[in-house]
Parts: C-alpha cells; structure tokens; sequence
C-alpha cells in the first residue's frame, strides 16, 4: 500500500502554525478602533490605544520588578480598570494571572498567595487592611502594588509603589513575553473552597481563547458591545469576556457595587445593552419597586448563570423587557458552554412555561466537543425522561489542565476521560437537560431523594420571598429534612412560618416541604452564589458530600 500523498511536506511553520492565546485580542483591536471607548469607569473614559499602551507597560514593568515566565502575579480587586488591563498585561509579562475573590477573609487570601506561590500582589486600596492580615506570618510576602482607583474607600497604602507609578516605570514599546506553547497556563483560579480548601485550576491560553470564542459565537455577540461588569473578573476571568468582549471590539463598563439602582444608571447613562449575572443579580432587579424602575431605553441582553434560576424570576425579569438567555459552566471549564437554546415553538407557550423552558441548562455551544449525563462510576448515559438522575460530564478544549499541585484531585476529576462536574442532572425528552442539585445539596428522607432546588423553585413563586435556600436539617426519624432559609422583600407583609409551610404543601409532596422555615438575610458570595455550607453548618447538616450512587439509590 503506498503512503498518503498527505504524509510529508506539509508540516507545521511560523507561518501556518501560531499558538492560540486570548492576548492577541488586544492588538487587533488598537490597531482597528485605536480611539474607540475601551473602558467607562466613573469618570474615566479610556481608548483601546491608551488601554493597549497601558497593559504592555504593565507587562514591562512587572519583568523589570523581576517576574518571570511561570511566576503567579496576584490582583485583589472589584471590576475596575487595573483589573482589566492586568487580564493582559500579567500574562503579556510571562507570569500566570491570579485574580483573588476580594470577599474571602484573611486566611483565605493566605491560603491562596502561598499555594499560588504569588511573586507580586496589585491590591485595591479598600482591600489593604485584608491583605494586612493576609500576610501576618508570611515567611515569604509578595511585592505589593497599591492601586488608588478614583471611586475606591480609602484602606490604606501598604505596598512599595503604586500602580499608576508602577505603569509610568514600564516601555509602551515592550513587546510582551508571548507563549511558546499554546497548553501553557495563563491564569489561576481557585474554586469556592465550601468543603476543604480551595483548588487551583489551571486554565490554558488555548483554552481561554476557544471559551472567548464560543462566548461571541455562542451568545451571538453584535460588533462593539458595551458591557456591564456585574459579573466578577476574578471569577473564572470573567467567564472570559475579560477577553472576548475585547475581542469584539466593545466597551468595558466597570462596576465597582453591583446593585439594581447602580445597574439601571449605568444601562441609562452608557448604553449598556449587555450583562452577565448570577441568578441573585436577577431576583434583585426583579423585585425593584416599579416606582425605582426606569423604562429601558434599548434592548438588553443577559447571560444568567451560577445556581439554577427560579422560572418565577426568569418571567419578572422578561417582563421588564430584558433579554435573558440561561446558560451553564464552571471555573474548570472556564465559562458557559453550555445554554438553553431557545426554539422557536416555545413562544407559542404561556409565558410561565416559557420560563420554565428557560429555566433548564440546555444543550451544549457548538464549541463544547462532548457531555452526557451519565451514572459518574460506570459512565453510562441516563435515559432522557427527565426524571432518571445521573451526574453532568464534559470533555472538550476548554476543560482546565488540572489543579494546581493537586495530581490527586486532577485524576479523580479526569477519571474516565471525563470531566466531572459533580452536578446532578436529568436529560429531558428533547435532549436538554436540567441540574437538580449539586450532589452534595440532595437531601435523602426517609430513603427518598429530595432536590434542594424543586423546593426553591416552590418557594420562589410566594409574593414575599426574595431569595431562598433549602437544606438539609438531621432528623432523628427520617435521617434529614428540608430546611428552609427565606429572605424576604423588603416591602413584603409579615410571613409566619407556618404560612410558607403551608405554600409549599398545596405545590409539593409533603414529603418534599420544608419542615422548618428560617427569616433573615442569606449568606452570599461575592458571585451572587447563596452559601449553602454556611446554612448547613447552622443546622447541623452532615458534613460529608453526598455520594452520587446515595443520590440514585
């Protein structure tokens, strides 16, 4: 048999073979809209010529300061500029971009500058008495880099020099440490923590760029977006449209308190007509008195994810006129790639059902190459009747490289040549599929399989409930029961206990209802994620993570 005519000579070159990054995102559009609005920013307005200038002087600065290709450089701050330009110019330096949760305490920010093995730390002014306390005992401290953004408290100064100075020390004219190889991290971070310490993932400049791209594709991105930050850069970068937002050539509108009255100024004053928020974003705007709710003057579109969103809300918020499209991910994916895409025969539906629609996690983005539901030991798929429960697998090219000093957990979470999510789910007849809780969240009853979030859903539809959490509480009879943690509206009349029990049981199972209900404001992460393990640990709910064959037994 003769060999392939495709055998030889065509082999890879600097002409044909480039290594994928996210960074080059920044060039294309400086040199095609080089005065076009980059970043809005109180005050500030700032062109894609100066934002380009601005991040390979930071990348200079940071080698002069000595950092080196594989060194972690640290940033503490809310979404402003300097957290955007660092999503370049750390990784333009050669150094691996760790953008730390400004909402942990002091020994979680610890935790992750020795983990992370941080050479540098740029700190927001209002996070200086944090990162003070952070380093106490440190054997081996970062540099620090004080940044003075305009509209931030005054925390203090701790750092040598600060970040404007910082800037001023570095060559516009550097050409940036470009990787070699396109499976090279270019960012670390690190997940919530809630049962153990938390991991690092490692994404990949390949993989953050395939993400950026599905990110346009997906959500069918227009031509110069402006973009509202109410999602946290640090969390999975953004879910990449720190990059892919560049990459379409829009404006960054920066946010430093994400809140519904700062959301409606900022679609009015800068013509914001895209956001991504966490559920809890949502509620927020949802239940804005009609009074403090300005007509929207355009079209704005949400992407919507994070803990699975109540239809009730999904509705309220479509009503108002948004544009809300629900999609799926997680830090080790490094975005959505998953989405409940729309069809067009739902919209012969009632709106309610509408909702409901919306409400599951859909399908996979053309850029996500494989998932199923499927049991987690066997890997066989679940039957699609939307009831049999398995949990949710990817694979594909925006999947993590792994955890960060952590073989252990990167094999367990690899195992079978998936990645495992640790979500349960159900897959329904058209193929979607629908999260029922994460594993860990299944409340099991006297032998029966009770989801957290089907009671949230319940709980969610009462008039005067404005976020709610359900877990589980021991019970010395059936094991564990549903407790119910309820923050109630602002304006809402008085609600008794027995009034929401009462709610649930003519909607639910009574095995399903809650069997103690809980008034007052919900723990949250600076994502807008309810902290369930803040919850169980008030009720005493078993520390162990519930097994996945516990879930379908």
């Amino acid at each position: 048999m003769s060999a392939s005519a495709y055998a030889s000579g065509l082999e890879k070159s600097a002409a044909n073979h480039v290594p994928l990054t996210p960074l080059g995102f920044l060039d294309r559009t400086a040199d095609v809209y080089p005065q076009r609005t980059a970043i809005i920013h109180g005050a500030v307005r700032q062109s894609w010529a100066e934002t380009r200038e601005r991040c390979y002087r930071l990348a200079s600065a940071l080698v002069k300061l000595g950092v080196q290709a594989g060194d972690t450089v640290s940033i503490i701050a809310p979404n402003t500029p300097a957290m955007l330009e660092a999503h370049f110019g750390v990784p333009l330096s050669g150094a691996v971009l760790n953008a730390i949760n400004c909402r942990l305490d002091a020994q979680g920010v610890a935790f992750i500058l020795r983990h992370g093995e941080c050479k540098v730390l740029l700190v927001d002014r209002e996070f200086a008495p944090l990162v003070a306390g952070a380093l106490q005992g440190m054997d081996h401290p970062p540099r620090l880099i004080d940044i003075n953004d305009h509209l931030a408290p005054d925390g203090g100064a701790i750092g040598e020099t600060d970040y404007e100075s910082l800037l001023a020390s570095g060559d516009p004219a550097f050409a940036g440490c470009w990787p070699s190889d396109e499976w090279s991290p270019i960012a670390l971070n690190y997940t919530s923590g809630t049962t153990g310490d938390p991991k690092g993932v490692v994404p990949s400049h390949r993989g953050t760029y395939l993400m950026s791209m599905l990110q346009m594709t997906n959500w069918a991105l227009p031509r110069a977006p402006v973009y509202l930050w109410t999602l946290p850069m640090f969390h999975a970068n953004g879910w990449c449209f720190t990059w892919a937002i560049t990459a379409a050539a829009g404006t960054h509108v920066c946010l430093r308190k994400v809140n519904a009255e700062n959301v409606f100024s900022a679609i009015a004053q800068h013509g914001v007509d895209h956001f991504c928020a966490a559920p809890i974003v949502l509620a927020g705007i949802a239940n804005t008195p009609e009074t403090e709710r300005p007509k929207l003057p355009r079209r704005v579109r949400i992407l919507t994810a994070g803990s699975p969103p109540p239809a009730a809300v999904l509705e309220a918020v479509g009503a108002m006129g948004f544009d809300v499209e629900h999609v799926f991910g997680i830090t080790e994916v490094s975005g959505t790639p998953v989405s409940c895409a729309w069809q067009d025969d739902w919209m012969a539906l009632p709106s309610e059902q509408q909702a409901r629609m919306k409400a599951r996690q859909g399908v996979r983005a053309a850029g996500l190459e494989n998932l199923q539901v499927a049991n987690a030991e066997t890997l066989e798929p679940v039957p699609a009747d939307g009831v049999a429960a398995g949990e949710l697998l990817f694979r594909g090219n925006t999947v993590m490289m792994g955890y960060l000093k952590n073989p252990a957990a990167t094999a367990a979470a690899f195992e079978g040549g998936w990645f495992h999510t640790g979500d349960v789910a159900v897959v329904h007849p058209d193929g979607y599929l629908q999260i029922t809780d994460r594993s860990k969240d299944i409340i099991i009853s006297g032998g029966e399989n009770i989801s957290s979030v089907e009671v949230e859903e319940v709980l969610y539809r009462h008039a005067s409930v404005l976020y709610a959490a359900v877990v589980a509480q021991p019970d010395a009879k059936w094991g564990e029961v549903p407790c119910a943690f309820v923050e109630l509206k602002r304006d809402a009349a008085p609600v008794l206990e027995a009034d929401v029990i009462v709610f649930c049981r003519e909607r639910l199972a009574h095995f399903k209802c809650p069997r103690r209900v809980v008034f007052g404001e919900l723990p949250k992460t600076a994502t807008g994620k309810i902290q369930k393990f803040v919850l169980r640990e008030q009720v005493g709910s078993r520390s162990a993570i519930t097994s996945l064959n516990q879930v379908r037994n």
